[in-house]
C-alpha cells in the first residue's frame, strides 16, 4: 500500500510539474515579448537560459524536439537552440507497483502467467516509456517496452509549449518560417505513442533486412503487445560507445552497417529510421569476438517519403557533384522549397554541401574530415544563420525536418566511431539503379504487407 501511494504521488507530482512548467514558459515568453515590443534586446542569453530552465523540469517528449531543433540552423534563435540542446531526454523509471498495474491494464490481471519470467527493474527508460527484460515460455529472451501513463496528455502539453516557442520566434524577424515544421513535429510525436504502429514498422524493417549479415531487427511478439505495450525479441549486443576503442576495421564495419541501415531503406523503399542516435544501436560480435554488425533498435520515430522526394535527394547529390545548378534548383523545388532567390539557393547549398560533403568526396576520410567533433557543422551553421538573416525568410517543408535531423544524427555516430570510409562509394552503391517506378512498386508492396500507411504524395 505504501508503494502504491508513492506511485500515485509521483504521478500527481508529474502532472503538477507540467502545469508549473507551462506557467514558467508563458512567463518567460511574456517577458521576452515585452522587451521585443519596445525594441530592447539586452538579455537574450539570460532569456535562453530561463527558457531552458523552465522546460528542463519536464525531461519528457519536448526534449526530443529541443534536440531536433538544435540541428536546424535558424529554426530557433541560436541561444535558445544551444540551451535546449543540452537538455536530456532520459526519465527516471517507474517502480514495480506502477509496472504491475500498467501491465495488468494492457494484458489483463493474469499477465505475469503469460511470461516465463519478467524482471521487476527496468533495463532502460526514456521519455515515453521504459523497457523490461523478460523470458517467454518457449525460452526466448524478450524486451517489453511499456508506455508511461497519460503520455498522450503529456505530448499535447509539450506541443503546446512548442507552439509558444514558435510563436515567440515569429516575433523576432525569423529567417525560417516554421509552420510546416510544427505540423511535422506534432505528427511524428503523436505517432510515437502508437506502439502498434511501431511494431508494424519493425516488421517492415525486418522484411527489408531479412538475411542481411550486417543488420539485425527485433521480432514483435503480437500476443504480448498492445497499443501501449510492445514486446519483442531481445537482441544481445554491446553498447556502441564500448567499441570506439576497437580496431579501425571493426569500427569501419560498424559504421558501414549503420550507413546501410539508414540509406538502403530510404533509397529503395522511401523510409528512414528518424532517430539515429547512439542508444538505438547495439553491436553483435562474431565467434572470434570481433564486431560483426548492428542491432537496429527503436522504431517509434519513423518517416516515410513519396518516391519523388527520394528522387529530389538523388538529384541534389548529382547536382552538387557535377556543379549542375539547374538540377540543384529542381531538387529544392521537388522537396517543396518554393520561390527561392539566387541568394537563398546559395545559402541552402552551404548546408547541403555540409550534409552531402562526405559523399561528394571520392576518397577514404572521416565524416568530419579533420574538423574537431565540437566544431562539426558549426562553421556552416553560422554562415547559414548569417545568410538567412540577410536574405530570408525561407519556408522549410515538412519532409526536410526529420531528414535533416537524421543526417546530423548519423554524422554524430560516425564521429564517435572515428570511422574512415569512402562514403562516396558507399552512397553510389546504395543509389545505383534507383528508379522511381521501381521504388513506388516496392514501397507499395512492402508497406501493404507490413500494414504501414503509404506516404502522401
Amino acid at each position: 500500500m505504501i508503494a502504491d501511494d508513492d506511485e500515485r504521488n509521483r504521478l500527481t507530482r508529474r502532472l503538477r510539474r507540467y502545469g508549473r512548467v507551462g506557467a514558467n514558459v508563458g512567463g518567460v515568453a511574456a517577458r521576452i515579448a515585452g522587451r521585443r515590443l519596445f525594441g530592447l534586446d539586452p538579455e537574450r542569453d539570460k532569456d535562453a537560459a530561463s527558457l531552458a530552465a523552465a522546460l528542463g523540469g519536464l525531461k519528457g517528449p519536448i526534449m526530443k524536439v529541443a534536440q531536433l531543433l538544435a540541428t536546424i540552423p535558424e529554426a530557433l534563435p541560436a541561444e535558445y537552440a544551444a540551451e535546449l540542446g543540452q537538455l536530456q531526454s532520459q526519465a527516471p523509471p517507474m517502480g514495480w507497483p506502477f509496472v504491475r498495474r500498467r501491465m495488468a491494464a494492457e494484458l489483463g490481471p493474469e499477465w505475469e502467467a503469460k511470461f516465463g519470467t519478467f524482471e521487476h527493474e527496468a533495463t532502460a527508460s526514456a521519455s515515453l516509456g521504459q523497457v523490461h527484460k523478460a523470458l517467454s515460455h518457449d525460452g526466448r529472451l524478450l524486451a517489453a517496452k511499456l508506455q508511461y501513463p497519460d503520455m498522450q496528455s503529456a505530448v499535447e502539453a509539450d506541443l503546446a509549449q512548442l507552439a509558444v516557442l514558435f510563436s515567440l520566434h515569429r516575433r523576432m524577424r525569423p529567417a525560417i518560417e516554421t509552420s510546416e515544421m510544427m505540423q511535422e513535429i506534432a505528427a511524428r510525436l503523436r505517432e510515437e505513442l502508437d506502439y502498434e504502429l511501431e511494431g508494424r514498422h519493425m516488421g517492415l524493417y525486418g522484411a527489408i533486412f531479412a538475411g542481411d549479415p550486417l543488420i539485425r531487427v527485433p521480432e514483435i511478439v503480437p500476443e504480448l503487445s498492445t497499443k501501449r505495450l510492445l514486446t519483442m525479441t531481445w537482441l544481445s549486443g554491446g553498447r556502441l560507445l564500448d567499441y570506439t576503442g576497437r580496431s579501425l576495421d571493426e569500427r569501419n564495419r560498424i559504421a558501414e552497417a549503420i550507413f546501410r541501415a539508414w540509406w538502403y531503406p530510404f533509397s529503395r523503399y522511401g523510409v528512414i529510421h528518424g532517430d539515429p542516435h547512439l542508444g538505438n544501436y547495439t553491436v553483435f560480435e562474431d565467434a572470434s569476438g570481433k564486431a560483426a554488425g548492428i542491432n537496429l533498435l527503436d522504431y517509434g520515430c519513423m518517416r516515410s517519403f513519396a518516391p519523388k522526394f527520394i528522387q529530389g535527394v538523388v538529384d541534389l547529390y548529382r547536382g552538387l557533384l557535377v556543379g549542375d545548378r539547374a538540377l540543384v534548383v529542381h531538387a529544392y523545388d521537388t522537396w517543396g522549397f518554393g520561390g527561392l532567390s539566387n541568394e537563398l539557393i546559395d545559402i541552402l547549398n552551404i548546408w547541403a554541401k555540409f550534409i552531402y560533403g562526405p559523399m561528394l568526396d571520392d576518397r577514404v576520410r572521416t565524416i568530419a574530415d579533420e574538423v574537431s567533433p565540437g566544431m562539426y557543422g558549426r562553421r556552416e551553421a553560422f554562415r547559414v544563420h548569417q545568410g538567412l538573416r540577410d536574405h530570408g525568410p525561407v519556408k522549410v517543408p515538412r519532409e526536410f525536418v526529420f531528414m535533416d535531423r537524421a543526417a546530423i544524427g548519423l554524422g554524430g555516430v560516425f564521429l564517435h566511431l572515428g570511422a574512415e570510409l569512402n562514403f562516396h562509394r558507399l552512397f553510389e552503391e546504395t543509389i545505383a539503379g534507383v528508379d522511381l517506378a521501381d521504388v513506388a512498386g516496392r514501397q507499395r508492396e512492402a508497406f501493404t504487407a507490413a500494414g504501414v500507411p503509404l506516404p502522401e504524395g
